[in-house]
């Protein structure tokens, strides 16, 4: 079931944030994910955030602001059987355009945005890592020109 995050949810979305993201890119120092960990649970707060619960217990969410697709995160143990791809699904039911940042070297996440509608828009560094990353882009009606 996907439902809007509650402040109940907070220790469990942050452990599978935190766990995520050192999982999909070990080419970022985990210093990195540590020291973002308390201003991101900062950032939740004033996110849109959707969750996906399965028995009672959340294994995904998603958080956006105006538009922007912040992050998509599924507990390792639950990848690769939809969960994704419907909490996705709720949020282009909402918004006609999403945008996101992903790093290139992430390239399942890559993969992921493409099979869904998403296309690059552009290429550029993330200061903060020094990583490359790409611009996507989702519009409601168009199809993924990339593939």
């Amino acid at each position: 079931m996907i439902r809007q995050f509650e402040k109940r949810d907070m220790g469990r979305i942050m452990q599978i944030w935190l766990n995520s993201n050192m999982e999909a890119h070990s080419f970022v120092p985990t210093d990195y994910w540590l020291k973002n960990y308390e201003p991101v649970k900062l950032m939740i707060v004033d996110a849109e955030v959707y969750v996906f619960e399965y028995h009672n217990m959340v294994i995904g969410f998603a958080g956006m602001t105006e538009g922007y697709l912040a992050g998509l995160f599924v507990d390792a143990l639950f990848r690769s059987n939809g969960v994704g791809k419907a909490l996705l699904e709720c949020l282009k039911m909402i918004y006609p355009v999403i945008r996101l940042h992903v790093y290139e070297k992430n390239t399942g996440a890559v993969r992921f945005y493409k099979r869904e509608g998403f296309r690059v828009d552009s290429c550029g560094v993330d200061e903060a890592t020094g990583e490359r990353e790409y611009m996507m882009t989702w519009k409601k009606g168009e199809e993924n020109i990339d593939e």
